[in-house]
């Protein structure tokens, strides 16, 4: 009779040693939404200190490339193969020349995936034990993970999307992430191409207190000679700082005034 009032009292036990997820629940801005720091201190650390200019900036050089893709490509961004390569340079050709044809912000349109992560005006996140919603404040564009074990339809990825359909799972406290059915005109990063096979994995998780992180990797068989890997990081707002809450972004009715 011992043994199954022992048992009965080991479940509560077992039970308790679970896992909670991380909340990772708020509002957040990038520590650097645009790549890696090449310098400064450490996330989280304090300000460097403010040194007066001792004379004239440095001309820039071809290791520190325009927007407008004039000064080239730097090592770490996506390896393309010829034929993405190609497009690359063609879709530079008209943003030297000032066209707007391939620039999907001037259009309202959703930056993507994963360029949407870069998050440069911040993002909230709002999170439930079936999925975790990530909200950017730039053309309020919207993607979902899904955490309730469902898997994308045929229908689904026969009509693909700028935030294409993402599933998770918790691997202790970590989220990790795979998105599936993107769009192929929106860009990795910057405006670099890629095919609709493009697939992108995530694993999120809190660098430390109030610091997130984002571990993503890009695979495309058709537009990358090799995988392509990236970090972005973002800060919690704290609550009733003024900066907890995201604006408006009224895209839209700046093209119409536009015109």
């Amino acid at each position: 009779m011992k043994l199954p009032i022992l048992i009965a009292l080991a479940i509560p036990c077992c039970l308790c040693a679970q896992t909670t997820p991380p909340d990772f629940s708020g509002v957040y801005y990038p520590i650097n939404p645009f790549g890696p720091f090449t310098g400064g201190p450490r996330a989280g650390g304090p300000p460097p200190p403010q040194a007066r200019p001792s004379g004239p900036p440095p001309r820039p050089t071809a290791s520190a490339p325009l927007s407008d893709g004039s000064r080239g490509r730097t090592p770490g961004e996506p390896s393309l193969t010829p034929e993405y390569m190609t497009k690359w340079q063609m879709i530079s050709k008209t943003r030297i020349a000032g066209s707007p044809e391939y620039d999907l912000t001037a259009k309202c349109l959703p930056p993507g995936m994963p360029a949407m992560m870069s998050m440069p005006y911040g993002m909230e996140v709002m999170q439930n034990k079936d999925k975790v919603t990530f909200f950017s404040e730039l053309n309020d564009a919207l993607r979902r993970v899904y955490l309730d074990g469902r898997k994308p339809s045929q229908k689904v990825l026969d009509d693909p999307t700028y935030a294409g359909y993402s599933t998770g799972r918790w691997e202790g406290d970590t989220l990790v992430v795979e998105t599936v059915a993107l769009r192929d005109n929106t860009f990795i990063e910057g405006f670099t191409p890629h095919s609709d096979q493009m697939t992108v994995h995530e694993r999120i998780h809190f660098k430390e207190p109030g610091l997130l992180e984002d571990d993503i990797t890009v695979n495309d068989p058709k537009a990358l000679t090799k995988q392509w890997e990236t970090v972005k990081t973002y800060r919690r707002a704290k609550p009733g700082s003024g900066q907890d809450e995201l604006r408006e972004f009224a895209c839209a009715e700046g093209l119409g005034e536009a015109k």
